[in-house]
């Protein structure tokens, strides 16, 4: 009796003593610091802060020691004391070089987005072309003279130029719905790299504030708030490339800032006809404080590019010694584009627990591209050149209002939103040419108009080391298509509402691993015409997605993850911008494993590495029949980066992938590559000294492939064989960086 009785007086003391210390994350100057992981070392338990940079933390009590984690500052450890109890405490985290010892492993959701964002740190994107290579198993490739969107490869999907990702800046959506050229057309070239502060990703179906697109998976890319100081490069390479990149900082106030950012390039390539690519690109954002608890934002940028391409072109052709490799079939090839951007974004505190964000956007788009695959196929007289172009507006809003409650012992935090996009898609048009000024024949030819509307919940249920996260998602589409090639007025319309719910768990039993399971629905994303031409039947095929993985952090600076995936598809319409058809190609299926390294051998030598295995194929066709079109099988990335070591700093990356079929019956194989990238820098005072090297042992290797069936002037039956572009050989540049 005595024992018991000295147990419960134990434990009501230790009650009293554990209390809920309540708190605030700022920076250096202020500034409240949302998501930041507070820990306790002593209880084990943890939070986070909110938008407003305060958090609540349960099972506290006097001497327990509380730490902070949050990637690019100094880990903050503080003692707590009996005042601390009544009062709130306030933590003022340093900047300091960003590390693996500062991730901590919890059951948050985008753990694996902080990890990676630490490559992005060590080994800053230097052109267009890295900008989504930073994405783990992602695989671009370019096959038009540099200004067309790049071709994209991710969990077995050849997504093309964006059919099956959704791609945004700022929450600006980059895919364009119904695009001459094909579904879900991305192209990224508004977005200078050197603006580049974060790039938030996901792979799977399973994010209910992602719609349209989401597939395979989305890319969300954040610009910079400020800049430190402003910036001139000038880059000078082989095959005449050249570029200048500006960044100015133009306003710096307690409550608002803004810069300029400019770049412009061009280049020839390795081609025997000069590719005669020129970009130019102009970008401002401006910040300010309307209140202490409002912010607004205004982003504007404008983009424009023309070029020449030599094209894919046929291996029988370069084996017969008519053309090199870097020849061409039809140099007439080539195109020009344009986007002009207007975002501006607002966010809200209304309490302590809660807040609203605001975007609303507009942009401007024109497209004109000159392409011939199949050469003297269709035509033997004047060629099979194409021309697809369209003239495009983009309206559109989001709002979301989100939430943080505390139900007892679960933290309850949710996030409703809704929002609406427009596109005035105006002369879409597919036409035979000739020399790129003659129209021979229009294949197709109208307007788009297609409405997307959408709300979503996103709910999270923290209950310490579990993580419970339901979501669900409604999107409205309506598609026009008005067709001008008929002899009377002829506009179809079709619409359709698809629900499509998630499910994200996570689980951290301590500090150094988490196992999570992510499930969803979503939808093979639909072009217009399709929709139109195939009656509204299947308008919005379903995908239905698994992941089951684990992060491990072996020791203070070695990461480890890897998942298991599944995806499946209820089918694939797939409009054909090149040839104005459509290809239904069924349903599908996809499993693959994902594993990825992360490793701080030393302060100053950073090592990473992901490898990725898929299985694609198409159910409904007979096994030896049944694969997917360059679909990638096993991809890998990674790389070394070394800096601070003397003034001097760079890395060595690669990229690989296997041989895959490049047709359903695996007969025709488009060749794999193994290519390597150097980099290094040296600092002297203001200035930065820099040698890039593509492709460092001068492989040959080829960026993109396809299976073409095509005719060449001199044959009398066509032929089913690889066309390809080369991939660039070794290709110097210098670089000069003043900064001010």
């Amino acid at each position: 009796m005595k024992s018991i009785l000295i147990w419960s007086m134990l434990l009501c003391c230790a009650y009293a003593q554990s209390q809920t210390l309540k708190g605030k994350v700022v920076t250096q100057n202020n500034t409240p610091m949302e998501d930041v992981a507070i820990f306790n070392k002593d209880s084990g338990t943890h939070s986070h802060t909110n938008s407003q940079g305060t958090f609540i933390l349960d099972n506290v009590s006097v001497n327990d020691q509380i730490y902070s984690s949050y990637l690019g500052y100094e880990t903050f450890v503080y003692t707590v004391a009996e005042e601390d109890l009544s009062s709130e405490i306030t933590i003022t985290l340093q900047q300091s070089a960003v590390s693996l010892s500062q991730i901590v492993i919890s059951p948050e959701v985008n753990t694996l987005n902080q990890i990676v964002s630490i490559d992005l740190q060590n080994d800053p994107v230097k052109n267009t072309q890295e900008v989504l290579r930073k994405v783990p198993g992602l695989i671009i490739g370019q096959h038009a003279g540099g200004g067309k969107a790049e071709q994209i490869f991710l969990r077995g999907f050849d997504i093309d130029h964006g059919t099956d990702i959704s791609l945004s800046v700022d929450g600006l959506p980059v895919n364009m719905v119904s695009h001459a050229h094909g579904q879900g057309y991305s192209d990224l070239h508004f977005l200078i790299p050197e603006t580049i502060e974060k790039i938030d990703f996901g792979k799977g179906p399973f994010y209910a504030e992602r719609g349209d697109f989401t597939t395979a998976g989305y890319v969300a890319f954040k610009t910079k708030e400020r800049i430190d100081n402003s910036s001139v490069s000038v880059e000078l390479g082989d095959f005449n490339s050249f570029r200048t990149v500006g960044l100015f900082n133009v306003l710096e106030t307690e409550k608002s800032n803004a810069y300029i950012a400019s770049s412009y390039n061009s280049f020839d390539g390795p081609y025997d006809t000069p590719q005669n690519f020129n970009r130019f690109n102009l970008m401002g954002k401006y910040n300010f404080k309307v209140a202490q608890d409002q912010e607004v934002s205004f982003t504007a940028s404008h983009f424009q590019s023309k070029w020449d391409a030599s094209g894919q072109i046929p291996q029988r052709a370069v084996d017969a010694g008519i053309i090199g490799r870097f020849g061409a079939i039809d140099d007439t090839e080539g195109g020009n584009t344009s986007r002009t951007n207007v975002l501006v974004n607002h966010s809200k505190i209304l309490t302590d627990n809660s807040k609203l964000k605001t975007s609303a956007f507009y942009s401007h788009y024109d497209f004109q591209l000159f392409s011939n695959f199949t050469f003297f196929l269709e035509d033997p007289v004047n060629g099979d050149q194409i021309m697809q172009q369209e003239d495009r507006n983009i309206l559109g809003f989001q709002t979301a209002y989100s939430k943080d409650l505390n139900l007892g012992s679960t933290d309850f935090e949710y996030t409703a939103g809704m929002g609406i996009r427009y596109d005035d898609v105006n002369n879409v048009e597919l036409s035979r040419t000739k020399n790129r000024k003659e129209i021979l024949e229009r294949l197709a030819f109208g307007n788009v108009d297609e409405l997307n509307a959408f709300a979503f919940l996103n709910t999270e249920f923290d209950m310490g080391d579990f993580k419970v996260a339901p979501g669900l998602r409604l999107d409205y589409f309506k598609f026009d298509y008005e067709n001008f090639l008929t002899e009377t007025y002829d506009n179809k319309s079709e619409s359709k509402v698809f629900a499509s719910p998630k499910l994200n768990v996570t689980y951290s039993p301590n500090r150094t691993l988490q196992l999570f399971l992510k499930t969803g629905v979503g939808f093979h994303s639909n072009d217009a015409r399709v929709v139109v031409a195939n009656n509204g039947e299947d308008i919005l095929p379903a995908a239905y997605g698994t992941d089951i993985g684990a992060i491990y952090k072996i020791t203070d600076k070695f990461i480890i993850n890897s998942t298991l995936w599944s995806l499946f598809l209820d089918q694939e319409f797939v409009y054909v911008g090149d040839a104005g058809i459509v290809e239904p190609s069924g349903k599908s299926r996809r499993l693959g494993v994902d594993f990825g390294m992360r490793y701080e051998a030393l302060d100053w030598l950073y090592l990473f590495g992901d490898i990725n295995y898929t299985y694609a194929r198409s159910t409904d066709e007979p096994e030896g029949a049944d694969y997917i079109p360059l679909a990638p099988d096993l991809t890998s990335t990674g790389g070394v980066t070394f800096e601070n070591v003397g003034d001097f700093s760079g890395g060595l990356n690669y990229r690989f992938i296997k041989d895959r079929a490049a047709n359903e019956d695996n007969s025709i194989i488009a060749e794999g590559y193994f290519v390597t990238d150097f980099n290094i820098n040296y600092t002297y005072k203001n200035f930065v000294f820099g040698i890039i090297v593509e492709n460092l042992f001068d492989t040959e290797w080829n960026e993109t492939q396809f299976a073409t069936e095509s005719r060449l002037f001199n044959e009398a039956e066509p032929t089913e064989e690889i066309h390809f572009t080369p991939g660039t050989p070794f290709f110097l540049r210098g670089k000069v960086t003043v900064n001010f």
